[in-house]
């Protein structure tokens, strides 16, 4: 065990809109999530040498403190909630507070000590901000499409309309600014033009993958499968053998390769051939799919790690 593995000290911070729980020593400091709360953790955290912050990730609230302890350079790593509650849960705590969720963390640290994330660059949050944008505003436009189908009323029609022209225009900018994102940053348009080199994957694909997963191209096989969410879990006991099941990984880009995996199991000559191969085997539709996304992600790790033993031009 490394001198630094064994004087690290972890912190756990629970993070709300309005308020964090930090746990750090044994004791308990409830802050503002405002600029002047993360000044002051930063001053608590700089009382203890080797500390490491212990938070997860809550859909937006945790941007601008994880920004402040990185710039800070102070190590941080952000969980995914589910893998928080499934430890507090094996530790039998049920009860929920922020208190407890803060003093959670930092158990989990003590006992399964994460490696840090890295920061993310502007670019990569600009672009994870626009992909996530852009699927938010798709999802609007065909529930008001489908709604719009029911209404009678000319007034109602009308007003659907207009919101559906308004949703429309919103996902064109979004998809602009994607486009002058690539067309303004060349290492980002090489990944994305790299991507689409697989038939079946196309721009959108393609920054899907990048924005959600942007670790793509330093992992191995099972790695980049296993963050995809497309590696098959075994299910054994004694002489039992159930069926392997996919799950946990990213589903943002487990959405993204389904389609990409439809498109090529009919156009791409090779996973055309591999798909069919699995299907006159016998296999369900969907695990040959499945199968297929399998082969996908790992292609595209391949493709991304020897772009980036090219040498830059």
């Amino acid at each position: 065990m490394s001198q630094n593995t064994m004087t690290t000290i972890y912190a756990g911070l629970d993070i709300a809109k309005l308020n964090l729980q930090l746990h750090l020593a044994g004791r308990f400091h409830d802050l503002p999530n405002t600029a002047t709360g993360h000044r002051r953790l930063l001053k608590l955290l700089a009382k203890v040498p080797g500390v490491q912050v212990v938070c997860e990730a809550t859909g937006g609230y945790e941007r601008d403190v994880v920004a402040a302890l990185h710039q800070a350079a102070i190590a941080l790593t952000v969980l995914n909630p589910a893998r928080v509650r499934f430890f507090a849960r094996a530790q039998g705590q049920r009860a929920k507070t922020d208190p407890i969720d803060a003093q959670v963390l930092t158990a989990y640290g003590q006992a399964l000590r994460p490696k840090p994330t890295p920061a993310r660059s502007p670019v990569e949050q600009h672009l994870s901000e626009g992909v996530r944008r852009r699927k938010q505003l798709l999802e609007m436009l065909v529930a008001q499409r489908q709604q719009a189908e029911g209404l009678t009323l000319a007034s109602l029609r009308r007003q659907a309309k207009r919101l559906i022209s308004h949703l429309e225009r919103a996902l064109e900018q979004i998809q602009e600014q994607l486009k002058e994102l690539c067309a303004q940053t060349p290492p980002l348009d090489r990944r994305v033009q790299t991507l689409q080199t697989i038939t079946g994957v196309g721009t959108t694909t393609a920054l899907a993958v990048l924005a959600e997963l942007p670790e793509l191209g330093t992992l191995n096989r099972r790695q980049s499968a296993a963050l995809a969410g497309v590696a098959p879990h075994p299910r054994e006991s004694g002489q039992w053998q159930g069926r392997r099941c996919i799950g946990g990984g990213r589903s943002a880009v487990r959405g993204a390769l389904y389609m990409a995996a439809l498109v090529a199991s009919r156009s791409n000559p090779i996973l055309k051939e591999f798909y069919l191969r699995l299907r006159a085997a016998g296999k369900p539709a969907k695990v040959a799919l499945v199968a297929l996304m399998r082969k996908l992600i790992v292609l595209m790790n391949h493709l991304l790690k020897n772009l980036s033993l090219e040498p830059s031009t």
